[in-house]
């Protein structure tokens, strides 16, 4: 998936909490004037989410270009977060990692992948439904709106 760049991606480790929470935090910077607030995935605990869930890491040359949190949840299979490098950003790496966390959900035995987005995040509802994602419901969530998508992945 991601050889012609000489990339791994690999399941992260407990050393990788801190990187993955410092990639995280920059990778969102970019919402927090139009939200107000830090981001839900900005306060994460990544230390339990490596050992409760399943977080992937892309790596080169030992430095974590992209993040994936999935959570094997007992109905429906849930991208809780997705962080590209701001540096790669744009280039297709976040599509390639999302192929990937559908993949993982069909692998897995689960008909539906999902996940939530803030409104006040940008397009991101629209990058989602422009890849095959349709919105359930929303919910409110302080001043602002939670938005849930799916998508059928078997």
């Amino acid at each position: 998936m991601f050889d012609a760049e000489g990339w791994h991606l690999r399941r992260a480790e407990a050393a990788d909490a801190m990187p993955i929470r410092a990639l995280v935090r920059t990778a969102y910077a970019k919402y927090v004037p139009a939200m107000g607030r830090a981001s839900r995935p900005m306060t994460a605990d990544y230390d339990a989410a490596i050992r409760d869930n399943q977080v992937w890491v892309l790596e080169n040359d030992d430095q974590i270009l992209a993040a994936l949190v999935l959570v094997a949840e007992p109905v429906s299979f849930l991208l809780e977060n997705i962080a590209i490098a701001e540096d790669i950003q744009g280039t297709g790496v976040g599509g390639r990692m999302l192929a990937f966390a559908e993949c993982e959900a069909a692998r897995q035995g689960y008909a539906e992948i999902v996940l939530y987005t803030n409104e006040k995040m940008g397009d991101n509802t629209g990058y989602y439904a422009r890849r095959g994602y349709s919105e359930t419901h929303r919910e409110p969530f302080g001043d602002t709106m939670v938005i849930h998508m799916k998508k059928q992945v078997a």
